[in-house]
């Protein structure tokens, strides 16, 4: 009969790497269903403080790109009844973090931290 210790750590289900991919990949389905996006900024936001310094700059690039996507879809809402720009604005929000998932996910795969996850363009 084998013991096992009920106070040893436990292996992780999964790793913190592949919940940081996951976050990437829960934007990218948000874009067809924008509530994917929602949890992923909640992993990100449960997660970064616990994480190592790499994984840390990508779930604060995952926060900042959740938060300034969604002042980027109000700006558009307003300017969209004022003026008619806010599909434009819509655009330049799609195209912009669509380039920050694209080079998160790449410097993730690649085991490189965000140079600067706070940045308002594109890390």
């Amino acid at each position: 009969m084998s013991y096992v210790d009920p106070n040893a750590p436990r292996p992780q289900a999964v790793s913190n790497t592949s919940i940081a991919m996951i976050v990437y990949v829960l934007y990218f389905v948000g874009y067809l269903t924008g509530l994917t996006s929602l949890i992923g900024v909640i992993m990100a936001h449960v997660q970064a403080d616990s994480a190592d310094p790499l994984l840390r700059s990508h779930y604060r690039f995952q926060i900042r790109t959740f938060w300034v996507g969604v002042l980027y879809g109000v700006v558009g809402f307003v300017l969209l009844f004022l003026f008619g720009l806010g599909y434009l604005v819509w655009l330049w929000a799609f195209i912009w973090s669509l380039i920050r998932n694209i080079k998160g996910i790449l410097a993730l795969n690649e085991n490189r931290p965000i140079a600067n996850p706070t940045s308002w363009l594109f890390g």
